[in-house]
């Protein structure tokens, strides 16, 4: 890299190990299919260059030396010399790319959050919300997606009119799928929404992982651009505006998972009154944390009771993960909270392991304090439905219940207890199906840059 900086005497004898190198490949490899003659004049040369290295010679003989072995080189060294620029390249990628996938399948391999059921510990994709004339430039979001993985979001309004918003029956927000990738890069499920101003639609397609948490998705950012900061905003109007029998109706083409078809949605109105050309929200979506896992560690130590573990999927028999998976192997982070033996109970906010408040890290006594951003353990008394009529209350733990984990198996919660589906509603992980531990988050550049908690 600084070869600039050495003297002439310096540059050709490091030109000059170079070239032994080279002759070196080429009798170890080639010797037997070479004459006599041949292997004779290639040692001879060799030696040559050696001997002047050794003596110290001036630059002028040992550059001949160096010469005199090229010319010998090119006689002998068949496919191994001379070799072209793109056959080096193509070796050294060859090369990096076995020593990559090798400390990626045994050592270490990169993570992505993708969810905040262990926020606030590790970050999965959260959002911000811009007000009027607060919206980055184009430096503040370059910057934003260099430092912290932001992709900006803005909506402009096409006519002059109220903003509208399409809801299911339920009084969600209505969306469509789609697939897509997150940071160009990340293969990764969407949702497209459609929002309405004059009669005409306005549309936003964002990763679903993001969109449909319920602390920072798509419905708490209307909620904080529409509804004064209730993420629950848009439901509330809804049921308003079907009260006072003010809702108009449409059919929308969605596609949810493998079903796909015309379905009827209901048109919410916002109260914001906006102008062609007018923002209607701006906002960011932030990556989630990129962390290393250490997958070497957990092959010869078992994971302590408050480790945060990655763990795979596709051995948990429960149709609630077989929902949320859509049936395929993802990994998982969680904390792990009981080993074989262990008998868990949650007195909320406090979780117990065999019969005393838990111990083992941090976040444990967080939770316990609700100290900060940490919410509390709840138990398993009501959820979500999960999709094909699996609800997330069909699980363990719920109000005055325990559960003793069994053999070759863990009981793994997430942090943010209200918003984790954990084994409270799938159930135990197979010790087999641990994969390793968080062990340094290494984007985006905050305050949790670093060893992983």
């Amino acid at each position: 890299m600084f070869s600039f900086l050495y003297s002439q005497e310096k540059k050709m004898r490091q030109n000059a190990a170079n070239w032994l190198e080279v002759a070196d490949r080429v009798y170890s490899f080639r010797r037997d299919q070479l004459t006599d003659v041949q292997n004779q004049r290639l040692v001879g040369a060799t030696t040559a260059v050696k001997l002047r290295l050794k003596e110290k010679a001036d630059v002028s003989k040992l550059k001949l030396a160096v010469e005199a072995l090229e010319g010998v080189l090119r006689d002998t060294g068949g496919k191994i010399y001379p070799q072209s620029s793109l056959v080096e390249n193509v070796e050294f990628f060859l090369v990096a790319a076995i020593v990559i996938l090798g400390l990626r399948a045994y050592f270490i391999q990169p993570f992505k959050i993708p969810t905040n059921s262990m926020w606030p510990s590790y970050y999965g994709m959260t959002s911000e919300v811009f007000k009027p004339g607060e919206q980055p430039g184009v430096l503040g979001k370059a910057a934003r997606l260099a430092t912290l993985g932001a992709s900006n979001y803005t909506l402009t309004a096409p006519a002059d009119g109220e903003v509208m918003i399409p809801v299911f029956g339920n009084g969600i927000a209505a969306y469509t799928e789609k697939p897509g990738r997150t940071m160009w890069v990340f293969p990764a499920l969407m949702r497209e929404y459609t929002l309405a101003v004059g009669g005409q639609p306005v549309r936003v397609t964002a990763p679903a992982d993001w969109a449909q948490s319920t602390d920072f998705g798509f419905e708490d950012v209307m909620g904080r651009t529409f509804f004064g900061g209730d993420r629950t905003g848009i439901y509330r109007a809804f049921e308003a505006a079907r009260g006072a029998r003010q809702l108009e109706s449409s059919t929308m083409q969605v596609t949810l998972g493998a079903r796909s078809g015309e379905t009827r949605v209901y048109w919410v109105p916002t109260g914001k009154m906006v102008r062609k050309g007018d923002p209607i929200m701006s906002f960011d979506v932030l990556t989630g944390d990129l962390l290393f896992v250490d997958r070497f560690t957990y092959n010869f130590i078992a994971p302590g009771v408050g480790s945060g573990f990655v763990f795979r999927t596709g051995n948990i028999k429960s149709p609630v993960i077989q929902t949320a998976t859509g049936g395929v192997s993802q990994y998982y982070v969680k904390r792990l909270v009981g080993t074989p033996g262990d008998t868990i109970e949650i007195k909320e906010p406090v979780l117990y392991r065999n019969g005393k408040p838990i111990e083992g890290s941090d976040a444990f006594g967080k939770n316990a304090r609700r100290e900060g951003l940490y919410p509390g353990y709840r138990n398993n008394t009501a959820g979500p439905v999960l999709g094909d009529g699996v609800q997330a209350s069909d699980g363990m733990l719920p109000l005055g219940g325990k559960v003793t984990v069994p053999a070759h198996s863990y009981f793994a919660l997430g942090d943010n207890s209200p918003n984790s589906l954990d084994s409270r509603f799938w159930g135990f992980v197979p010790d087999k199906e641990v994969v390793g531990r968080p062990l340094f988050i290494y984007f985006p550049l905050t305050s949790r840059w670093g060893p992983a908690r």
